[in-house]
């Protein structure tokens, strides 16, 4: 037999690692993170997913599924008994809410106090994803997505998106007190630091200030001018990125995001865009029924 046709039945070994490369990217393609591909499914974010797995909710081809798993396109994904559909949603819908004080940013408070979900209107086959938080005695914007993959990116440090407050503090400060809020200080957490402060004006002891973060922490603009000696009274974000809070939409309201919005926020994120879907108008009456039944609940009084 001629090397010629000995050639035809054997691969050449550059052939063979070739193979053996495209083997291993098809790997890393379809290898994921069980968290990842949750909350791209818009089950939410990838860490309330990991707390999904970690309480046990999850099962992988019929077993309990463990923080770490990783999983292919032909693996079995159960969430509380019921299997998952694998293929993300082509379309997303995106909300602003006006957050009143008096509200926390979870699905179930242990406390009994309202959460910031009770006033969304219902989402059919999704749910509503927060976009960062705030906290319970903090007012203003906030965000919320059905798509998990966009909720994510906006809130990982690498995006670097700006947080703009309006707050109002008590006590004495000068400007070497802003100098050292714009250089930083060190706090229990670690380095923080305002990249911007514009005086607000005021009288008296109470003074406006509105401050820009390029972080979300824990209380960190109120631990940042405690910090100081001062103490904050109001606080209100009235900017995320590059979305603003309309005045049209006051405390205890919500308003659907355009496609041109939900492009804004896909750029911030560095995603490729979603589509916004087109509401039949059974869905636009039950949405309107939604944000009426809102406008009438008196949000709660903080304790």
């Amino acid at each position: 037999m001629s090397n010629k046709h000995k050639s035809k039945g054997k691969k050449s070994e550059l052939d063979l690692k070739k193979d053996s490369k495209k083997t291993e990217s098809s790997k890393s393609q379809k290898d994921e993170k069980l968290q990842k591909v949750l909350a791209r499914a818009g089950l939410g974010s990838r860490r309330e997913m990991e707390k999904w797995i970690s309480d046990g909710r999850v099962k992988l081809d019929g077993r309990i599924a463990e923080l770490g798993d990783r999983v292919c396109d032909n693996a079995a994904i159960e969430v509380d008994g019921q299997a998952l559909s694998r293929a993300p949603a082509e379309a997303v819908r995106c909300l602003l809410y006006h957050k009143p004080t008096g509200e926390v940013c979870t699905r179930k408070d242990p406390e009994g106090r309202r959460t910031v979900f009770e006033r969304l209107p219902k989402v059919k086959g999704g749910r509503w994803i927060s976009i960062g938080r705030l906290d319970y005695n903090t007012s203003g914007l906030l965000l919320f997505t059905t798509d998990g993959e966009l909720a994510n990116a906006l809130m990982h440090p690498s995006a670097v998106i700006e947080r703009e407050y309006m707050v109002r503090v008590m006590g004495e400060w000068d400007t070497d007190t802003l100098q050292r809020l714009i250089h930083g200080v060190e706090l229990d957490d670690g380095f923080a630091r305002f990249t911007d402060i514009q005086d607000g004006g005021g009288d008296g002891i109470n003074h406006w200030f509105y401050v820009v973060l390029m972080e979300g922490r824990n209380r960190e603009v109120r631990r940042l001018w405690e910090s100081q000696g001062l103490t904050v009274s109001r606080l209100k974000r009235v900017r995320y990125g590059e979305v603003f809070i309309p005045s049209k939409v006051k405390q205890g309201k919500w308003m659907e995001l355009d496609q041109k919005d939900v492009d804004v926020l896909y750029a911030m994120a560095s995603l490729p865009p979603k589509s916004v879907p087109n509401l039949s108008v059974d869905e636009r009456k039950n949405m309107d029924r939604q944000l009426k039944k809102a406008k009438a609940k008196k949000p709660k009084k903080a304790h």
